[in-house]
């Protein structure tokens, strides 16, 4: 199966973290200036094949999807990586690794934010479910702006026992739930942690709650009562990342 990456943001990533699997790149036919000329010679040089073709052509291929004039094709399904090879790699980059697991997440547009905000703040990776959870999908590519091309997603068939997996390798769970008894920022944020996000509608399921060593709110000021998802794991990435610049006391 190939999967088609539309948009400059989303080619670019594409080309620029693992260009020999991109099969082809389709520019429109004014790809002699600007942006697409950046591609197109980006895609050379990375000995990946540029072909000029109709807009009329990529709007078929991009099925609905905005292309910005760029499409590129990419070999086989979209790159999962199993939770042991996702927390093998947090542990090489970071001492304090940042994990963020997501519960019944299904709207693509949130699960792609999530993912850019994970990537833009220096996260180690997402946990996502098989079933009742958004795949990664074109949609999803093009709403993170490219960054699932960056980003060790992995997806496991009981987040409650990923949990488990994450508390004995060492991280602190944090559920985020309007209801936690404790305001987000009074959270030691500081070592490995494991930002635990809702669904859209529900939030956190009851077993999945239980399992996190702390339930934390976001305090909010407004008339507004909740948060999305993306929102909300935006808010609370920036916090993690926010404590561990800090200076020490």
């Amino acid at each position: 199966m190939k999967r088609h990456l539309c948009g400059v943001h989303a080619v670019r990533e594409a080309l620029a973290s693992h260009a020999k699997d991109v099969a082809v790149v389709y520019v429109t036919g004014d790809a002699a200036r600007g942006p697409l000329a950046e591609l197109s010679a980006l895609a050379r040089s990375q000995r990946v094949t540029v072909e000029e073709t109709t807009s009329e052509a990529l709007d078929a291929l991009a099925a609905g999807l905005r292309h910005q004039g760029v499409i590129a094709v990419a070999g086989g399904d979209y790159p999962y990586v199993d939770l042991d090879a996702l927390l093998e790699r947090a542990r090489a980059r970071s001492g304090s690794p940042l994990v963020v697991c997501l519960d019944e997440v299904t709207d693509p547009h949130n699960l792609g934010a999530i993912v850019r905000s994970v990537v833009a703040l220096g996260g180690d990776g997402v946990v996502t479910l098989k079933d009742r959870a958004a795949p990664v999908t074109p949609v999803v590519v093009r709403t993170s702006a490219g960054a699932t091309e960056h980003c060790a997603i992995a997806r496991v068939v009981n987040l409650s026992r990923a949990l488990d997996t994450l508390e004995r390798e060492g991280y602190r769970t944090v559920g985020l739930d309007m209801a936690g008894a404790t305001d987000l920022e009074a959270v030691d944020l500081t070592g490995p942690v494991a930002l635990v996000v809702g669904s859209e509608g529900s939030g956190l399921r009851r077993l999945v709650r239980e399992r996190c060593s702390v339930l934390a709110r976001i305090p909010l000021q407004g008339p507004v009562a909740s948060l999305n998802a993306s929102v909300a794991a935006g808010v609370a990435i920036y916090e993690v990342t926010r404590q561990r610049r800090a200076p020490s006391t």
